[in-house]
């Protein structure tokens, strides 16, 4: 039984996981409201959130916590004064207690998201069955990140592909602001792409190059500025439909383009997405064909377990100590996943 805290930076988490049964609860307390008015998140605000809104949501767990055997924790990567948040909960829990923590790298806790749906829908089958599932390509793409990693059959995760700059979820939400769309602006921009045409304007794909699995998404924010200044207010206005739907093809077209180009490279049994940006429909839709034309089966995140939260620290800690010995992160070169 594992109690898991999440807090690596604006969703205070707790969850609860029973092997047998799931996910039996899970509760988030949200600070988006409240970071709206700056823009972005204020990793000090956020903290003092965090110390707020930890022990309310733990109040809720007080029948659960007899029977937790494990501390399942966020140890990173994320912001700092929030990450001290949730460890210095996991580490209170402890001591009074008497119950281990293991510490769950919050990018290993996504990829594993993709796979809680099925164990929840019969975790014996899951236990017995899963290994046909690997190796596994993960694609990740969240506010903070967006990379490839392969989930081998002993466990082990090697990233294949990682951002050299700026995240796609950060080009969705800079893009937004840019625009005049209040934060986080990434759902905003899915939505007026709905009624526009993704080839009106001409956004440019870093790293066309098939061999290079890099993605890079700060150069495409430029051009979204460059754009907008040849623009008067009421032309961006009129327009604004075919540029979000633009903006976001640029974007989707550069995650597709790695995975078909890794697909043909490797060989997997499945294909997982997950972190937020995992929620646009677009996205899972444009996956989903690449899945089937590969003829893969493909594993989503549930839309609550693409955002930060506590039920895929507690899955994955579970998930990891039910693989075989070898769990160390094997990075390709100059890339690393791992925290301290």
């Amino acid at each position: 039984m594992i109690l898991a805290i999440e807090s690596s930076c604006d969703e205070s988490a707790l969850a609860f996981f029973e092997p047998k049964a799931g996910l039996r609860r899970e509760l988030i307390s949200s600070q988006a409201a409240t970071h709206e008015r700056f823009g972005g998140v204020v990793p000090d605000l956020a903290s003092r959130m965090h110390l707020s809104a930890l022990p309310l949501l733990l109040e809720d767990f007080r029948d659960e916590l007899a029977q937790v055997n494990q501390i399942a924790v966020t140890r990173g990567p994320g912001l700092l004064p929030c990450l001290s948040m949730g460890i210095s909960l996991a580490r209170a829990i402890a001591l009074a207690t008497g119950k281990p923590i293991v510490g769950v790298n919050h990018l290993r806790a996504h990829v594993h998201s993709a796979f809680i749906e099925l164990h929840a829908q019969d975790p014996h089958h899951f236990l017995a069955h899963r290994k046909n599932l690997l190796p596994h390509l993960g694609l990740v793409v969240s506010g903070g990140n967006t990379l490839c990693v392969k989930l081998d059959k002993d466990g082990s995760l090697t990233v294949l592909a990682r951002t050299v700059d700026d995240a796609a979820g950060e080009a969705f939400d800079k893009g937004a602001k840019l625009l005049g769309l209040p934060y986080p602006g990434g759902a905003l921009i899915e939505k007026y792409a709905q009624n526009g045409q993704a080839h009106s304007f001409h956004f440019p794909r870093a790293v066309p190059d098939h061999t290079d699995w890099r993605f890079s998404f700060s150069g495409l924010k430029t051009a979204l500025r460059y754009q907008l200044e040849k623009m008067a207010d009421t032309e961006v206005q009129q327009a604004l439909p075919d540029i979000c739907a633009s903006y976001q093809e640029a974007i989707l077209g550069q995650l597709l383009a790695k995975v078909e180009a890794i697909l043909k490279v490797e060989k997997f049994a499945s294909i997982g997405l997950s972190g937020g940006v995992a929620n646009n429909l677009s996205l899972r839709q444009k996956l989903k064909e690449c899945a089937q034309s590969n003829r893969l089966p493909l594993l989503i995140a549930k839309p609550q377990h693409c955002g930060d939260n506590a039920g895929m620290i507690a899955f994955a800690a579970w998930a990891e100590h039910h693989l075989p010995p070898q769990q160390n992160i094997t990075p390709a070169p100059q890339l690393t996943i791992d925290c301290p």
